[in-house]
């Protein structure tokens, strides 16, 4: 006779329960652990108390685990509570359990633990130079035991890191996500042709003429890199770049080549912004030229930034 016709109020027989999901048939450590409160302390009252619940809410507990397992659990009496033999087995593969869970509890714990005892970051030189020192600063305020370990390199170089699994959080400026990669916005930047002082540009009563710019040779920086390919694409339509007249890898030494009077160059505003200040260095305005950018954190996809990354990642809101 079936479950369904026999009268009978506890569960279906255990064969008929093939294929049920195992977190349907077994309590949750929730209950687990009050009944062995319940054990240790011979009372559901107190019970209660160690499990900061009321009591109430304990007798439902108990009450749904016996309907869950089809057995009497607990006898209550005036003088307290105990387990009837069906609860003193149950019991003890409800201790096996919960030690089981704290072993896990222990074991995920170490493992964010050697998680948060690192961060690798990669970043492109322009957000490496003039931006990251702050964040990494405010970062080291929150998690004094973070050893953070930084790599400096163009757009290409932090995405070739971050696909590897050499880096844990990557930064960005450019037009797009690299592929395999995701991201947000973290701030905005914009390109402008700077030139030393003395440079005859400096001294121009009418606006540079974007072919202009183009057709000059320029201290620019290497391919790959994310100034380089905003640079390309807001020429594209007047024909490209000119050969340069320099290559560099770094926005520092792009600077001092233009200080020196080489050749002028395209560099962030964020990378001027003090050169500028002091004269050292002189915006070109060019007409109709428009060189925005996004600033851009970056991880592989489908993989969030978690731990020390995730509160990095926090720290960059607000950035220009």
């Amino acid at each position: 006779m079936s479950a369904e016709n026999d009268g009978r109020s506890g569960p279906p027989d255990v064969g008929d329960e093939v294929g049920v999901p195992l977190h349907h048939r077994v309590p949750d450590l929730g209950a687990m652990e009050l009944l062995l409160a319940v054990a240790r302390l011979g009372s559901l009252g107190r019970a209660a108390r160690a499990q900061g619940i009321t009591q109430p809410a304990a007798s439902s507990r108990i009450r749904s685990m016996e309907r869950q397992l089809g057995v009497a659990l607990v006898e209550r009496s005036p003088r307290g509570s105990r387990l009837t033999d069906a609860g003193a087995l149950v019991t003890d593969w409800a201790r096996r359990v919960v030690e089981a869970a704290e072993a896990f509890d222990a074991g995920t714990q170490a493992l964010r633990g050697r998680r948060d005892s690192r961060l690798r970051v990669a970043a492109s030189m322009t957000i490496a130079e003039y931006l990251l020192p702050g964040w990494l600063i405010a970062l080291r305020a929150q998690r004094p035991g973070t050893a953070v370990s930084l790599l400096a390199g163009n757009t290409r170089v932090v995405a070739e890191r971050l696909l590897a699994g050499e880096a844990d959080l990557g930064f960005v400026e450019g037009l797009d996500v690299p592929a395999g990669l995701d991201g947000a916005v973290i701030g905005h930047d914009r390109l402008v042709v700077v030139a030393a002082p003395s440079h005859p540009w400096t001294r121009r009563r009418t606006e540079l003429a974007p072919a202009e710019l183009a057709a000059t040779p320029l201290i620019l920086r290497e391919r790959g890199s994310g100034t380089r390919q905003v640079l390309d694409a807001g020429l594209a339509g007047v024909g490209g770049l000119a050969e340069p007249l320099l290559e560099l890898a770094s926005t520092t030494a792009v600077k001092s080549a233009v200080v020196s009077e080489a050749a002028p160059s395209v560099l962030s505003e964020l990378a001027v912004r003090e050169e500028l200040t002091a004269r050292r260095l002189v915006e070109v305005p060019v007409r109709g030229l428009r060189l925005g950018r996004e600033l851009r954190a970056v991880w592989r996809t489908g993989q969030r930034p978690v731990g020390p990354a995730r509160d990095l990642l926090g720290l960059t809101r607000g950035a220009p």
